[in-house]
């Protein structure tokens, strides 16, 4: 684990952190506010005061397993450590970057990578829900997780997970990711595009982390991105 750094406000720690030239892996940057913020696709991730906004730097190593499958580890390091500070609740994991309280957002994930570097952030919904446009979203509040509080165990969890990553065979992942996702044949609506949609059952997902949907006429479709709805 390398260090945590605390900023009041920062653009978007993403962006911020991918272009620090000296932040080596491990690194952690975590802001109190955001002011562009952003989730999927370009999307506003609203700051609520209070809510959990970090990154962290990864190296995409020669031997590493396909840098797609970070994203599970990423998953499973966030439902972890949330695991950790608020016990028994009732969370899942939705592809693609997505962790759920119950049918509700609770946080989410975005990676993104310039040559060998990855940037993996993380908002969490420790004290209020935004509002998202069609989603019903979550919050942690009244529990009194604070963002100084849940970083050191979200990045040990990340630390544990990306080590794990590193050692392990991709379809292992896999198998450790479905354990904390919504069931099996679950209904999902996956939006592909502003006009591209289509529906089906999840079948799982493949080593790589790619979406396999079932659709009415029984044929698997795989699905490499796109934002995905339940029911």
């Amino acid at each position: 684990m390398g260090r945590l750094r605390f900023v009041e406000a920062t653009g978007s720690t993403n962006a911020d952190l991918l272009a620090d030239a000296q932040a080596v892996e491990g690194d952690w940057l975590i802001a109190r506010r955001q002011q562009a913020g952003r989730g999927r696709h370009g999307r506003r991730w609203e700051t609520i005061d209070g809510n959990f906004f970090g990154s962290t730097l990864v190296r995409i190593q020669p031997c590493d397993p396909p840098p797609a499958s970070l994203a599970l580890a990423a998953g499973l390091a966030l439902i972890e450590a949330v695991d950790v500070a608020v016990p028994g609740l009732s969370l899942s994991l939705k592809w693609p970057n997505d962790l759920m309280l119950g049918r509700a957002k609770l946080a989410g994930i975005l990676l993104e990578r310039s040559g060998e570097r990855v940037v993996a952030g993380f908002g969490v919904n420790l004290a209020g829900a935004p509002s998202i446009a069609g989603r019903e979203p979550a919050s942690l509040a009244g529990r009194e997780i604070t963002p100084q509080a849940f970083a050191p165990l979200l990045a040990a969890s990340v630390a544990r997970l990306l080590g794990a990553w590193r050692v392990s065979a991709p379809d292992a992942f896999a198998r450790a990711w479905l354990l904390r996702a919504h069931a099996i044949g679950t209904p999902l609506s996956v939006h592909l595009g502003p006009d591209d949609r289509i529906a089906g059952r999840f079948e799982g997902i493949e080593p790589d982390g790619a979406l396999r949907l079932v659709l009415p006429d029984g044929r698997i479709e795989i699905v490499r991105a796109g934002d995905v709805s339940l029911g």
